[in-house]
C-alpha cells in the first residue's frame, strides 16, 4: 500500500482473520481465511508519545478490535467488513485516517480477490 497521506503511520500487514462472509449460504457457513493490511495515521504524531503506550495507537488492541468486529456476524460482501472494520478503527481510536486492504482466497484461479478503502484524512 502506497498512502499519500503525509504525517507518522502505524502498519499492520496481512493480519489473518477468519470470517462468514460470502453471497451463498454454504460460503458463509464457515468461517474462511482472510487477510487485512492496514496504514493508521493517529491523530498525534509519534513525536510527543515520550515511549508511552498509552500516547499511542496499541495496535495489539487494533487487532483485537479487528477480530471482534469480523467474528461479530456473517455477512454477504468483503466491501461491508471492511467499512464495519474501518468505522469501528475510526470510532475506537484517536486516527486521522485509516487504509484498509482486506483479501479473500476463495475465487479459483486468482491468488487473492480484495478490497481497498481509505476512511478519513
Amino acid at each position: 500500500m502506497t498512502p499519500d497521506f503525509d504525517g507518522d503511520a502505524i502498519l499492520i500487514e496481512k493480519l489473518e482473520i477468519a470470517a462468514r462472509v460470502g453471497t451463498t449460504e454454504e460460503e458463509r457457513a464457515w468461517p474462511q481465511p482472510l487477510t487485512i493490511t492496514l496504514s493508521l495515521w493517529p491523530k498525534s504524531g509519534f513525536s510527543g508519545i515520550g515511549d508511552q503506550i498509552e500516547r499511542t495507537v496499541n495496535y495489539a488492541t487494533v487487532c483485537e478490535v479487528i477480530r471482534s468486529v469480523t467474528a461479530a456476524r456473517p455477512r454477504h460482501l468483503i466491501e461491508t467488513l471492511a467499512e464495519e472494520v474501518a468505522a469501528a478503527l475510526m470510532d475506537q481510536f484517536p486516527l486521522a485516517a485509516v487504509e484498509l486492504e482486506l483479501r479473500k482466497y476463495i475465487l479459483p484461479g486468482t491468488e487473492y480477490v480484495g478490497v481497498r478503502i481509505r476512511r478519513g484524512g
